[in-house]
């Protein structure tokens, strides 16, 4: 089911950079992020209070909660720098070296996590690495 909701993923995440670059022709990035953030808390605060998640959060330990905090921060300045990008530049050309993200995602797994890349991941990797580069060039 991991590969359905990843494709899931991958598929609004293009709708996502479409639609963002549309909604921050006329505002600034900034607060378009800030709009776009907003959604996303209802969004997703009603799903947890829908689906009666939201007793579980006394259930979260300190470790968690600094992660979670830490990721957070991680997704608020991708999201600024992303949108900033897509204002002043072409989605078509910010899109690649966004998905660059895959090849430093999978350094960073086997630098804190040991995970063993396989030959096909690595080669998936650099194949990602070398598209994106050769997307952005003039």
């Amino acid at each position: 089911m991991w590969k359905v909701y990843a494709f899931l993923s991958a598929f609004f995440a293009a709708l996502t950079a479409i639609c963002a670059k549309i909604g921050v022709k006329d505002i600034n990035s900034d607060l378009a992020t800030a709009v776009r953030t907003t959604i996303i808390l209802f969004l997703t605060w009603g799903i947890v209070i829908f689906g009666s998640h939201l007793c579980e959060i006394k259930t979260i330990s300190r470790n968690t909660w600094l992660f979670l905090i830490l990721s957070g921060l991680s997704t608020g300045l991708s999201w600024l720098f992303y949108f900033k990008a897509i204002q002043t530049g072409s989605v078509s050309r910010v899109a690649p070296i966004d998905k660059l993200s895959v090849v430093i995602t999978l350094l960073l797994a086997f630098i804190f996590f040991h995970e063993q890349p396989s030959f096909k991941v690595i080669v998936g990797a650099l194949l990602v690495a070398s598209g994106s580069i050769l997307m952005i060039l003039d």
